[in-house]
């Protein structure tokens, strides 16, 4: 009895290795596949929306409970992230007005040797090159090195009269 059912289970192929074979791959691939179902799902996190999806509940009122409870998550989550806004806005403000205020106080500085040059251009004697301070500025460079002008020397121009 056993031999015949051997032979009738599995119709005329129940000897076929191949097909044997076929299947214990395909079951193991389903198995595998199983598997990783279950990994991705424990992964998921619960506060996403689609998780609301794979629940089946016996009542509405739990329905209800476990949407309730998602969207209190969420609310407190925007409330968060509401928060960290206003925070970096906040602090993106004080930077805001730190550089502003750097800004007005380089431009008054600016405006001071401006004005402490320009009085200072008219005791400069005539002969020397810094009697220009256009053509000094001409000739300075910016060292990227060393991250300062290079100026030129003063040189006083000696003129002989003939």
């Amino acid at each position: 009895l056993q031999l015949l059912e051997q032979q009738v289970v599995g119709g005329e192929q129940a000897k076929n290795k191949d097909l044997k074979e076929k299947h214990k791959r395909r079951k193991k691939y389903a198995d595998e596949r199983r598997l990783q179902l279950v990994a991705a799902l424990q992964k998921a996190n619960e506060d996403s929306s689609d998780w609301v999806l794979l629940n089946v509940y016996d009542s509405i009122q739990e329905e209800v409970r476990a949407k309730s409870k998602l969207l209190e998550k969420m609310q407190r989550k925007l409330r968060a992230a509401e928060t960290e806004i206003k925070d970096l806005q906040s602090e993106f403000e004080l930077e805001k007005i730190d550089y502003l205020s750097t800004i007005r106080r380089l431009e008054r500085d600016l405006m001071l040797f401006q004005q402490l040059l320009d009085r200072a251009q008219s005791l400069v004697r005539r002969d020397c090159n810094y009697s220009n301070l256009d053509k000094v500025k001409r000739e300075c460079v910016w060292d990227e090195e060393a991250a300062c002008w290079k100026i030129p020397e003063p040189v006083i121009e000696k003129t002989s009269l003939p």
